[in-house]
């Protein structure tokens, strides 16, 4: 399996969930709603880091991840302006490229 594969199975996997016959409760959420998610998965993660529980932190990294890919499947679906995963990930990969060029000068 090539690194990365198992992210394009979780966007699979909620398209899945937020399309027609899929699952209502994910249907209905909005960047609102998902709000109080976010936050209580990003306390979770800082717990399981300061609790040095390797198990916990890569669970709770991936319900962080999911809080991404969900709102950039709501912000997909939006009629005016719409953006993807890859428009997040593009713009982080821009960051970093751009805030390291002692790294990637030669790009």
């Amino acid at each position: 399996m090539d690194r990365g594969e198992r992210l394009l199975d979780l966007v699979s996997v909620m398209d899945r969930l937020r399309s027609p016959g899929g699952c209502p409760w994910d249907a209905e959420q909005t960047h609102r709603s998902l709000v109080e998610y976010v936050v209580e998965e990003a306390y979770e993660l800082v717990e399981a880091i300061e609790n040095g529980d390797d198990e916990g932190i890569r669970e709770e990294l991936g319900d962080l991840l999911l809080q991404v890919v969900f709102h950039a499947r709501i912000a997909e679906e939006k009629v005016a302006k719409p953006w993807n995963v890859d428009d997040v990930a593009q713009g982080i990969v821009d960051k970093l490229i751009r805030r390291h060029p002692h790294v990637f000068d030669a790009r």
